[in-house]
């Protein structure tokens, strides 16, 4: 079904006003809302290629210091950004913005099998790019599987719609006022330095002259279905991109192969891929406007909850509703109405429409009809940093807090085979503490980890991992007989956490709790390894398992963020 837009009467997406740039330094910046102060932030420190501090944010924004204080601090309270000692970076469930425009869009579930099934036939990187306002915006990418360096860009990068084949199919739906901010954009940054994600032009072409060349490449697009650019986005690099259309013709999406001229020429590529390309535009089509069933909404970020009670005055109500109401909009497919949203959002009608006029003022909404959603825009806010997490980017933060609070050592572990692999850990500086970093591994079997992943296994699957791991005495401790260890894992599978006392080292105890994905399957386990002293086993599980399990509980809230729509990655 078409973005917003009943099957009756399907429309192309509208593209979004670009939004106001963070005030210069003498501004009258405070006289801005505090959802407009509170964006221009978050748009800063999303940028950033490094942590940022309030004093740096204060003199970018030209707002005051304490001003900004208030606004770190609601945004740290709501999971958008995360605290590292006096600087500020970019939190994991940042990403709900973007994820709300993904799926009230319909590309998150129109895109990814076919973006998938296109990687793996032309074993080349595919992305789909949207336009945002007048430049493209990457919303999917697939990378063909083992490859160590793929190519492509991230998604929410942004690329000059002049430089990509992307640009040329999409812009053949341009009309006056896109035009006519193409220029304008252009004659600001002629270099393209405002585009991180492209190497930076070395001369600017005459206005004159690109303008003729980019239509005369867009026309041709138009005609022939399908644009190529060679080496025109970097060197190196050649693109075929291909339109998804609207049942009135417009492109509302392209689909692009990325390679690398070692392996295509520009006409090789279109040779290898066109076609299949073709086909599986056809099938982006049927899912957005067809007869596919619709997606069931992802988990999203509650109702607003006031934390003023808590807070006080560094509690910014103003700017937690605005954030509430852009992720709301994510809850449905097509959309939502005004009264939808303040149901949604959990706050009054004239509240819930005070900010979805100034989401849509600043161009992170766009409206059609009666119905509001999410535009392409809100992957500006730290998406594409954030979409390349791994798992363990994500644990480690929260690793570090748990061995803070606790004075022990805190792991994350993953189950290969009958082994588990040590993928992040946060060390605590004790004597005691066991000698183990990223890389390691050790035998399933003998570990707390690994029972509580081999406990989530089906049945006959923990059987022939024990039987394939050949236990032997570790120390006098250690279980070793099938029976017993699948004793052992049927009891962990029933309380959820498993303790292991000098099974693995004599002297060494260790409690673990799983971690789940989205689906509820267990991807990962952490754990809290410490000296096995005079306390008795009942003691550290009482004392600890409450901090452990509150531990993994942040981390799955981070990855269900990070991975809405697709795997967690390991690695």
């Amino acid at each position: 079904m078409a973005p917003g837009v009943s099957r009756a009467a399907p429309q192309a997406p509208q593209a979004p006003q670009a939004p106001a740039a963070p005030a210069p330094a003498g501004s009258p910046a405070e006289a801005a809302g505090p959802l407009e102060r509170g964006l221009a932030v978050l748009r800063l420190v999303a940028d950033a290629p490094h942590s940022v501090r309030p004093s740096d944010l204060a003199r970018a924004t030209g707002l005051a210091r304490s001003t900004v204080d208030r606004i770190a601090a609601t945004l740290t309270h709501l999971g958008h950004l995360r605290a590292v000692g006096r600087d500020l970076v970019p939190a994991p469930r940042l990403m709900e913005f973007g994820n709300a425009y993904l799926h009230a869009s319909g590309m998150s579930q129109a895109l990814r099998p076919s973006l998938d099934r296109l990687a793996l036939a032309l074993d080349e990187s595919v992305s789909a790019i949207v336009l945002d306002s007048c430049d493209a915006r990457i919303v999917g990418k697939a990378v063909p599987p083992g490859r160590v360096i793929p190519l492509g860009f991230r998604v929410g990068d942004l690329l000059p719609a002049e430089r990509c084949a992307a640009g040329a199919v999409l812009a053949a739906g341009w009309g006056p006022d896109t035009y006519e901010a193409w220029r304008a954009r252009r004659a600001a940054d002629p270099l393209d330095e405002t585009f991180p994600a492209v190497p930076a032009r070395r001369t600017a072409p005459a206005p004159e002259q690109a303008e003729a060349g980019f239509a005369a490449w867009t026309t041709a697009a138009d005609a022939d279905g399908w644009a190529l650019d060679d080496q025109l986005v970097a060197p190196g690099l050649v693109a075929l991109a291909i339109p998804v259309r609207d049942p009135g013709g417009r492109p509302v999406c392209a689909i692009s192969v990325l390679a690398h001229t070692s392996r295509h020429s520009g006409e090789e590529l279109r040779a290898h891929a066109l076609a299949t390309m073709t086909e599986e535009a056809a099938r982006i089509t049927d899912e957005l406007y067809g007869t596919s069933p619709e997606a069931t909404a992802p988990p999203t970020a509650p109702a607003y909850a006031d934390a003023k009670p808590e807070l006080g005055p560094s509690f910014l109500q103003a700017l937690a509703r605005g954030l509430a109401v852009l992720t709301a909009l994510g809850r449905q497919r097509g959309g939502l109405t005004l009264a939808e949203t303040a149901e949604a959002s959990g706050l009054s009608y004239p509240s819930t429409r005070r900010n979805l006029l100034t989401l849509r003022q600043l161009g992170y909404v766009e409206q059609l009809g009666r119905r509001f959603l999410p535009s392409p825009r809100v992957l500006e806010l730290g998406y594409a940093r954030l979409s390349t997490l791994t798992l363990a980017d994500i644990a480690q933060p929260h690793l570090t807090e748990l061995a803070g609070r606790v004075r022990e050592s805190a792991s994350l572990a993953v189950l290969d085979g009958t082994e588990v692999h040590y993928v992040a850990r946060a060390a605590a500086q004790q004597i005691t503490s066991a000698r183990i970093m990223p890389g390691t591994r050790l035998p399933a079997y003998a570990t707390s980890m690994g029972r509580v992943l081999l406990a989530d296994l089906p049945e006959a699957d923990r059987r022939d991992r024990i039987a394939a791991s050949h236990p032997r005495s570790l120390t006098p401790h250690t279980l070793t007989s099938p029976e017993a260890l699948g004793a052992e894992l049927g009891r962990v599978a029933g309380e959820q956490h498993a303790l292991v006392e000098q099974e693995l080292e004599v002297g060494l105890r260790s409690l673990a709790v799983p971690v789940r994905d989205r689906s509820g399957q267990a991807v990962a386990a952490v754990n809290i390894a410490l000296h096995a002293g005079p306390e008795p086993p009942e003691h550290t599980r009482d004392t600890l398992l409450p901090a452990l399990r509150a531990c993994a509980a942040r981390i799955e809230g981070d990855l269900a963020v990070a991975f809405a729509d697709g795997p967690v990655r390991t690695g």
